[in-house]
């Protein structure tokens, strides 16, 4: 028997179309006419490939170091917009990401809010930023968290500028509706424990006897480059490589075993020179930062060369192959842990 429908008689187009405004003006759309944008065969990103130049970034934020101080601005950060995302403060459709100066001499005063957020330190040194009543000092490199809901101040008692990358959930916050932001008292927080107390608990494969965690985030707020670099060389030297990723290790939450923050994952990837990655694409749309090395990266069906602090983002489902010109180190970010909480997260080898 034949299903086929009827042809549209200009009867029914107008008793439809009469019907549709009709359901308008009470608030009600029908979801025949959304189905295809709403339940997608595949992820469909709003999203953009892109990268940001470093060197023009760089003059950009120097050039914002003379005209506003970090105290107007709360902080001195040039945000990282999509170039399909423009004027909503988002690298992708789930994440923030920005880059943030700070002169000598300034502080960036104490404050909270709901967002989890990251820092990876770009350049300089003299820098410090306190979490939760520890004081952390900079170096280029070093992989910093600051969890939700925790009070949180940058100084800069040295004597050159110093910049890291920022990365944020944001998006996701917002997404539901539960963003909140307070200020502290006070231009900075009670520094209430030594420097490198969180590391000296946390950092070594061990925990206080019989230690219950208080958050889902990390108690260890640092994570040191120096440290992540060794591993990296000596899991190279060791190999085998893997064929997607080179070397690629997963920062954690030493309490729990899972990422750093519930919203937000963070790796380190070592490239050696030679190596052509094998085609990679996930559901979890990565923000790359170039630590160290110049290459490129094939994303989709264009090519984005790199050099060292560029910035670039691999939008969701979107394959990636990564083609170093000389031993390069990528630190990147996701919103994987969230996406594998929901039971979302895919990944495709090939």
């Amino acid at each position: 028997m034949s299903h086929a429908t009827s042809p549209e008689t200009p009867e029914l187009e107008a008793a439809r179309r009469e019907f549709y405004e009709r359901l308008d003006r009470h608030d009600v759309a029908p979801l025949w006419a959304a189905m295809a944008r709403l339940v997608t065969a595949e992820p469909r990103p709003e999203y953009v490939p892109a990268c940001w130049n470093y060197p023009r970034m760089r003059a950009l934020l120097m050039e914002a170091g003379g005209l506003i101080t970090a105290r107007e601005a709360e902080r001195r950060v040039l945000v990282l917009e999509n170039p399909n995302l423009r004027g909503i403060s988002q690298i992708t459709q789930s994440l923030y990401a920005g880059l943030q100066l700070i002169m000598p001499g300034e502080i960036a005063p104490s404050h909270r809010h709901a967002a989890a957020a990251l820092r990876l330190v770009i350049e300089g040194h003299g820098a410090y930023t306190a979490v939760d009543g520890e004081r952390i000092t900079m170096h280029p490199g070093d992989f910093i968290i600051t969890p939700s809901w925790t009070f949180h101040d940058h100084g800069n008692p040295g004597d050159e500028p110093v910049i890291w990358l920022d990365g944020l959930d944001v998006p996701i916050v917002n997404m539901f509706t539960t963003s909140f932001f307070e200020s502290y008292p006070q231009e900075t927080q009670a520094i209430e424990r030594p420097e490198g107390d969180a590391q000296a608990r946390y950092g070594a494969a061990l925990l206080p006897l019989e230690y219950t965690p208080s958050s889902l985030s990390s108690p260890l707020f640092v994570y040191p480059y120096s440290r992540s670099r060794e591993v990296l060389d000596r899991l190279y030297r060791n190999g085998p490589l893997d064929a997607h990723h080179g070397v690629k290790l997963q920062y954690t939450n030493p309490a729990t075993g899972g990422s750093p923050m519930p919203t937000i994952a963070a790796y380190t990837q070592f490239l050696p020179s030679g190596f052509k990655s094998e085609p990679y694409r996930s559901t979890d749309g990565t923000v790359y930062c170039v630590v160290e090395g110049h290459g490129s990266s094939r994303i989709g069906d264009q090519t984005i060369p790199w050099g060292p602090h560029d910035v670039f983002v691999v939008p969701s489902w979107c394959q990636v192959q990564h083609e170093p010109a000389e031993d390069s180190v990528l630190f990147s970010f996701s919103d994987r842990p969230a996406q594998k909480a929901l039971g979302l997260w895919r990944e495709s080898r090939g």
